[in-house]
């Protein structure tokens, strides 16, 4: 077989990946063997950066964009390599989203009033240096996020990185302090340990110089967060629902629940967990993912298998997190096509596989009996944790079936929602109103959910 460019490219970054790895982590930018000397070198950096321009802030960013691009391809591979988790392809894209999407300094606004009694004007200000856990599921993604979002509040970051991905987030850790140094700025913008555990992360928490905790990760560490004392932000577990309803493009609602499911191996906790549909379209949804989607349809013997395998003794198995399709039936012994992408299995609520976030490629499907009760089974499924839902539908009859999602919406996920249908109806959650644009109807939130 004639080997082209690309292979030789492929090749030359799994090997570029792979000695990463192996490569050890003194002398990179950022990186202390003592937690205490980490944050000393982080405060002297942010002595720097609060004194900097909002330009200077964001050619930093900029030449951190530039480079995420540059390594994107092996940031993902040495991601995968080191956890096992995910793919590249999809890893690729997340860096790159990461890179175009990531706020920057825009978002730091100065606001001012003016009356007869004078002028009021309010700006932002750092923290200072901000404490950040980062999870071994999206670990460099997670890194240069919050590494461009805090600095251009004139912050810098301790990190405490998930310990089975602490070579790909001192790659990363390293590649915006160079960054940094390039454009101008001060080295230790981001700053981690070489050898990251449960004690260097309580130091961290504890520090006196660590004023805010930005936790991402399960629910133990973003509960401990929160429970520290002080200011803390926490992006933690959700098991998000797509609801699926008769008036729905099924064939496209089939194609989007399985791409969302299936990128990154299921990782990201913003992606579809289970699907609630409505009885009437159980079996057209299903053909179409079997049919069109690579879905394999797992028996109630394969079911029992894949539920002792992934919660082995009522725990989630770790080796299972992120794995592919493919390997997964492999674990129960079943010899699945190449091209499988998705196990979907259709079962009650109260279906382990279903009740249970697992970030992996298993897609469980209940039945209900209308719309109304999909969203009431769709809640109890999310918990109450308030985090993602998916609702796919077309509006047969607006002014009632606006007002069944908008009540929906505020019972079941703080941060976004998002409805899909053919019409081009979205709806977001927000800090302050739901907006549902194209109908133009705003509506403001409860206290609870603005909160």
């Amino acid at each position: 077989m004639p080997i082209s460019e690309n292979m030789v490219q492929e090749i030359v970054q799994e090997v570029m990946a792979k000695m990463q790895i192996a490569d050890a982590p003194a002398g990179k930018h950022g990186v202390f063997k003592d937690m205490n000397d980490a944050i000393e070198a982080a405060k002297k950096a942010q002595q720097v950066v609060k004194t900097m321009s909002m330009d200077q802030r964001e050619k930093i960013i900029t030449c951190i964009r530039k480079k995420i691009k540059e390594n994107a391809e092996v940031l993902a591979r040495m991601g995968v390599e080191e956890t096992g988790m995910g793919n590249v392809g999809d890893k690729i894209l997340k860096h790159h989203l990461v890179a175009d999407k990531t706020p920057g300094t825009e978002d730091i606004t100065t606001t001012a009033w003016s009356g007869d009694r004078g002028l009021t004007l309010i700006e932002m200000g750092p923290f200072g240096v901000i404490g950040a856990i980062t999870p071994c599921t999206n670990p460099s993604e997670t890194v240069l996020c919050n590494t461009m979002g805090m600095l251009a509040g004139g912050n810098t970051v301790v990190f405490n990185p998930h310990p089975a991905a602490i070579k790909t987030s001192i790659f990363a850790i390293n590649l915006v302090n160079e960054a940094s140094l390039e454009a101008g700025g001060p080295d230790n913008i981001a700053v981690t340990v070489e050898k990251p555990t449960l004690e260097t992360s309580n130091i961290m928490m504890k520090h006196k110089d660590i004023p805010l905790i930005a936790a991402t990760g399960g629910p133990g560490v973003v509960t401990a967060v929160l429970s520290s004392g002080k200011r803390g932000i926490g992006a933690g577990a959700g098991n998000p629902p797509a609801v699926v309803d008769e008036t729905a493009d099924i064939r496209k609602a089939a194609q989007d629940i399985v791409n969302g499911c299936t990128f990154d191996n299921n990782l990201p906790c913003i992606a579809e967990k289970e699907v609630v549909a409505v009885s009437s379209v159980v079996d057209e949804l299903m053909h179409y993912m079997l049919t069109e989607n690579d879905c394999y349809l797992a028996s109630k013997e394969e079911q029992d298998k894949l539920t002792s395998v992934v919660l082995a003794g009522g725990k989630l198995n770790r080796k299972c997190v992120g794995r592919d399709a493919k390997t997964l039936l492999s674990m129960i012994g079943v010899n699945a096509p190449a091209n499988t992408r998705c196990i979907i299995f259709e079962g009650p609520k109260e279906h382990p596989l279903i009740t249970t976030e697992l970030m992996m490629p298993i897609l469980g499907i209940v039945r209900a009996k209308d719309f109304d009760d999909a969203v009431e089974q769709a809640v109890w499924l999310e918990h109450g944790i308030r985090h993602s839902a998916h609702i796919h539908s077309k509006t047969t009859s607006p002014n009632m079936r606006k007002q069944s999602i908008l009540r929906s919406l505020l019972r079941m996920a703080r941060p976004t929602l998002h409805l899909d249908s053919v019409e081009k109806v979205s709806v977001h959650l927000q800090s302050q109103a739901v907006q549902e644009r194209d109908l133009q109807v705003q509506a403001p939130l409860p206290r609870d959910v603005a909160a």
